[in-house]
């Protein structure tokens, strides 16, 4: 039986011009790269992401699609987008999954590995 599979690899970045540490406020964009390595299409539906700042609060965001869209990837495909988030602490982590359907409408989830958010990435 044909195998559906998302491989989901993050880059992220602390956005320094819109982070206020006086206000407690710090913001991270992340660019997130999805390719198709199964051998079957596949559609990006929807997504559960959960956002740890330091202090250990949890936020846990559902949605459809990924800023506004909800691509149909063919194998080897791959889809890029950016997107943002802010914690109340300097340093934080986030994870996530994609719900997704093959073709055929069968589901299966692509895990996003987590990943840490810390002014250090501003270094690199």
């Amino acid at each position: 039986m044909p195998k559906p599979q998302f491989t989901c690899t993050v880059t992220p970045a602390y956005l320094a011009e819109q982070s206020d540490a006086a206000q407690g406020v710090y913001a991270f964009s992340y660019t997130v790269t999805v390719v198709n390595t199964g051998d079957v299409a596949g559609q990006l539906i929807g997504r559960h992401w959960v956002i740890v700042d330091g202090a250990g609060h949890v936020e846990q965001v559902r949605g459809l699609g990924v800023v506004g869209h909800q691509p149909m990837l063919q194998p080897g495909e791959r889809f890029e987008y950016t997107s943002w988030t802010r914690l109340a602490t300097p340093r934080g982590r986030m994870r996530g999954t994609y719900f997704c359907m093959t073709d055929e409408a069968r589901p299966f989830e692509a895990e996003i590995p987590e990943f840490e958010l810390s002014q250090a990435h501003a270094l690199h």
